[in-house]
Formats: structure tokens, sequence, C-alpha cells
């Protein structure tokens, strides 16, 4: 299996104002009512990433993932984002990568916290 890609928060934010990315937050619900959202983050656990990144999966068909565009994942620190891009790139995806440090780096960045 080649090397996953791993960006840092400020590279992954740039691809959010350019358009460039589907930003998924990998966490929990209740880590998200007790951190915060990023905006403009889907929230997609990591336990339902398989069946939700299907190319035949609604959220892709509706659009709310561009297939077309990089998919960047975080999680709180990182493990369990780095631990998808692994499973998932295993399984064929392409295009996708995690963000260094998770939400914990992305709370030190440009992102909104909402």
């Amino acid at each position: 299996m080649s090397e996953i890609k791993t960006i840092n928060a400020n590279e992954a934010y740039q691809m959010v104002q350019e358009n460039k990315c589907n930003l998924i937050d990998v966490r929990e619900l209740n880590e998200l009512e007790l951190t915060g959202r990023v905006e403009g983050a889907i929230h997609i656990p990591m336990g339902n990433l398989d069946i939700l990144l299907d190319p035949n999966s609604d959220v892709v068909k509706n659009g709310q993932i561009d297939k077309d565009k990089e998919v960047v994942l975080f999680c709180a620190g990182g493990i369990r984002s780095e631990m998808s891009v692994k499973s998932l790139t295993a399984k064929g995806l392409k295009n996708i990568s995690h963000i260094e440090g998770g939400f914990g780096s992305i709370s030190n960045s440009s992102f909104k916290i909402v």
C-alpha cells in the first residue's frame, strides 16, 4: 500500500477556501457537541465512512460530497483520520488525505469553530 497523504491545517484551510476539497469530520457526535464543529465540514463518523463515501451513496449522488474533489479527513488528534485514509485507500478510494494533528491543530488555525 502506498504512503498516505498528510496535510497540515493551513493547507486544508487553503483548499477549503479554493473549494478544492470535501472536508470531513470523522469524530463522534458527542465530541462535536463538547468541542464544537468546524464551519463547512461535513460530519461523517469514522464507522460510516465506507458506506457514505461509496460512489452510489445518497450523499455522493445528491452532491453533498463532490467525488471530483479531494477528500480531507480529520478527527480529534489525527490517528482515526489516518487509519481511515489507509483503510479507504486500500479499498480503492483515491485523492484522499488527512489533517495532521486533527481538531487540535484546526483549532489553532484560520478555521472557524462554531
